[in-house]
């Protein structure tokens, strides 16, 4: 029983995905054209428009797919307390997520000025802005702000680490984490220091 054209068609949207990012991460995104990404296909101009009619909506729709696991994790999290707990488990599945979606975020990274003002760009900032308000969430003490930040920062770098700080990708992406969870471990609640304080 053969597929579905649905089914085809989905599967020829991926191919153009898979093919596109391919080339926007070795190329860059603004060296690459359509026509060259039609080439690499061995499809037509006109076959390639079928499905997308423009670089952004290829980009916009690698982003939409890679950024999904992280969109889900926002949408567990603002389920959850504030609490540390959440808080550390978050950023562990913030830095699992990153990870696999890693490619999109070195597209950005090497063409900045190209995506500032696309849609993508404020997709990818929008995404990093809910993840901070999360882990800012809740009761905690003054100060420990800035270690929550920090926190996020580290897991964040690791989309944009160079290759020179060795290791494979995952290696980086473990000690960056271990790196973040240790920065955690400071972040105290005001109600935490009050019992200390009544405690000592």
């Amino acid at each position: 029983m053969g597929s579905t054209p649905q089914a085809r068609r989905s599967d020829t949207r991926e191919r153009i995905q898979k093919t596109a990012l391919d080339l926007f991460v070795s190329r860059g995104y603004e060296k690459t054209s359509l026509r060259e990404i039609a080439e690499a296909l061995g499809v037509t101009k006109a076959a390639l428009y079928y499905h997308f009619k423009t670089k952004e909506d290829i980009l916009s729709a690698i982003s939409r797919d890679l950024g999904r696991p992280v969109d889900e994790l926002i949408a567990w999290a603002e389920e959850q307390p504030a609490t540390m707990e959440t808080k550390r488990e978050l950023l562990r599945r913030y830095s699992v997520a990153l990870g696999s979606a890693m490619p999109i975020y070195h597209i950005l990274q090497e063409n900045q000025a190209t995506l500032r003002d696309l849609a993508i760009g404020q997709e990818l900032r929008d995404r990093v802005t809910s993840i901070s308000r999360l882990m800012h969430a809740g009761d905690l003490a003054f100060g420990c702000h800035a270690r929550v930040a920090s926190a996020v920062m580290t897991v964040h770098f690791g989309a944009f680490t160079p290759d020179a700080l060795g290791g494979t990708p995952e290696e980086r992406r473990e000690a960056l984490l271990d790196v973040a969870l240790d920065t955690l471990a400071g972040v105290r609640s005001p109600t935490a220091d009050a019992m200390s304080t009544a405690g000592g």
